[in-house]
């Protein structure tokens, strides 16, 4: 296939660097100009790689509320404790993927793990935000706890790398995560010299994000580590070659063509909902957790 039949590359945007709580430096490439583009998903935040010394001190990001949207936590290495005023809890670790359903509103607090925090380690992760549709924002608050072991993989395309199916389908295997509209969340892990054409619908909004090392899109265009690249609608197809051991994040979907209105954690379609999850957050309708009794 000749590069003019590739998807287009608008944009390789690099990340900003930030602190986000008490205990995790962060990279985030979005929210940013192509936000429209890359519709449903409205943020990534790159937590790491960054060296945890132990402590006993619990950090990471104490309770803060959430609604209308939802947040996708997929670790790479080190252990994330979360629970939320709707009754979930657990722990995720390598390979896990945390979906988490904010909907109509609640707390939650995303800490180090104790037992890892007490040994010390390695700890990196990506969260994304994805917006849901106007008809959805007031479900139910719903966890999803995405076992390492429950995400399919299928090969790269004549390669040696493998390519992780976290929602949506692709190469014949359906990932796990239930989603409120048209996604597909694929990890892939290349290793240096995976060469092949990665396909997704044409009309999908398609970015790559390269957690780490440096790829080649299209033949001509790099990206490295902590780059978002951002595609465009004229194919189906964007060439994918690893110049070294990669490992990179595809957010595919349908874009959600609704207005959005948002302010901090709250991702709603008019300023008016916007003002009334303020109210109901002040007010306490997103939950309490034990100890604010």
């Amino acid at each position: 296939m000749a590069g003019s039949e590739f998807r287009r590359v608008f944009q390789v945007i690099d990340g900003n660097k930030k602190l986000v709580g008490d205990g995790f430096d962060v990279t985030s490439p979005m929210p940013g100009p192509r936000i429209r583009q890359l519709s449903p998903y409205l943020l990534i935040d790159h937590i790491g790689p960054m060296q945890i010394a132990p402590t006993d001190t619990p950090l990471g990001s104490p309770p803060h509320p959430h609604r209308g949207f939802e947040t996708v936590t997929v670790v790479y290495d080190g252990y994330l404790a979360h629970r939320d005023t709707a009754g979930h809890d657990g722990t995720i670790g390598p390979g896990d993927v945390q979906w988490m359903t904010a909907g109509a509103g609640l707390r939650h607090a995303e800490m180090y793990d104790r037992d890892f925090a007490r040994r010390g380690g390695k700890l990196e992760l990506l969260q994304l935000w994805v917006n849901v549709p106007k008809a959805d924002k007031l479900v139910p608050p719903k966890y999803q706890e995405l076992r390492a072991a429950s995400i399919p993989s299928v090969p790269v395309p004549g390669g040696q790398g493998s390519i992780r199916v976290i929602a949506g389908s692709y190469g014949g295997a359906t990932g796990p995560a239930s989603t409120f509209s048209p996604l597909t969340l694929l990890d892939l892990q290349l290793t240096k010299g995976d060469d092949f054409a990665l396909t997704l619908p044409a009309a999908y909004n398609v970015g790559l994000y390269v957690a780490r090392g440096a790829v080649l899109v299209n033949g001509d265009r790099p990206a490295k580590t902590q780059q978002l690249v951002v595609l465009g609608w004229n194919s189906t197809d964007v060439q994918l070659t690893a110049s070294e051991d990669s490992l990179v994040l595809v957010l595919a979907g349908a874009p959600i063509e609704e207005p959005l209105a948002t302010y901090g954690p709250f991702v709603m379609n008019t300023n008016e909902e916007l003002m009334q999850a303020i109210a109901d957050f002040e007010s306490g309708n997103m939950g309490k957790f034990p100890e604010d009794e």
